[in-house]
């Protein structure tokens, strides 16, 4: 078996047709089709079945395993390539970056910083939560990441960026906050509130829970959604009100909203650089970094 077969293998596994993964790869269905069976009859194991309506191809136990190898092999190999080919370059091509909505801050001095300096590099920009963000790491659809904590950081490398207060933002429509800054939280109590909340895992949702609950209350949380923009247009809009991490509020918004200190309130945002630990990365991810540190 050599690396085109597990090209080969791994375009069936996410097509799940022979006749999709044959145009995936720009070749005709038969000699994809023989070379499925070449691979079974190496191995001695079936990979795939067909499902019921004969058209869709699942994953037997065998196929599960040797595609998560593939994939693994896949990266490795096009790492080395990559790496082998940067020696001697200067830095170019494309880096594909993460980011959680409302770290986006974060990014616009750096890349016009580093495009001053590497103008052939571009960028490819990847949004999501953490959970979804370190998914994309894991498949390696990104190289490098800015999230916000919590996140299980087993198997990633971080440089931590900066610890950021939570404010309250308020609709200007609202009349109650017109001159004031400053907001006690459990003057929040009966306010409708529209919070973040991650697809997966414990996040700023849970923090904001839990310290509401130190406060003996509960909060009056009208909606939760994980994108924080959508959040941000409905509180703009005079849905309601929201407990957000500070710079997680665009300038732009300051016709629009009230932002208010929090006085009382420890709740704090960490947020960290990360990518995959003990992996080779990109020159021009090494050199991103270094706009960090």
């Amino acid at each position: 078996m050599d690396i085109r077969q597990l090209r080969y293998f791994t375009a069936i596994a996410e097509e799940g047709q022979i006749s999709l993964a044959a145009k995936k790869l720009n070749m005709a269905q038969p000699p994809l089709s023989q070379q499925l069976q070449l691979m079974e009859e190496e191995l001695g194991v079936k990979l795939v079945e067909r499902k019921r309506n004969g058209k869709k191809m699942e994953l037997t136990e065998a196929g599960r395993v040797l595609y998560e190898k593939a994939q693994s092999v896949l990266h490795l190999f096009s790492e080395s390539i990559k790496e082998v080919k940067e020696i001697g370059e200067g830095l170019q091509g494309t880096l594909s970056i993460g980011v959680v909505p409302s770290c986006v801050s974060y990014l616009p001095n750096r890349i016009q910083c580093f495009h001053q300096r590497f103008p052939l590099v571009s960028f490819k920009i990847w949004g999501g939560d953490p959970y979804e963000i370190r998914k994309h790491l894991e498949y390696r659809k990104i190289e490098l990441a800015i999230v916000r904590f919590p996140l299980e950081m087993k198997g990633l490398s971080m440089v931590q960026l900066k610890k950021e207060p939570f404010v309250f933002v308020a609709p200007k429509v609202w009349k109650t906050f017109p001159l004031s800054e400053k907001i006690s939280l459990i003057e929040i109590k009966d306010i409708p509130l529209l919070l973040t909340h991650r697809t997966k895992g414990e996040g700023v949702y849970e923090k904001i829970i839990e310290e509401c609950n130190r406060f003996a209350f509960h909060p009056t949380v009208l909606c939760h959604c994980p994108d924080v923009n959508i959040l941000l247009s409905l509180v703009a809009s005079g849905v309601g009100a929201s407990i957000l991490p500070k710079s997680s509020i665009p300038a732009f918004l300051n016709e629009d909203v009230n932002v208010l200190e929090i006085v009382d309130s420890s709740l704090q945002s960490d947020i960290a650089l990360i990518w995959l630990e003990n992996r080779y990365i990109s020159k021009a991810a090494r050199s991103f970094i270094e706009c960090f540190n």
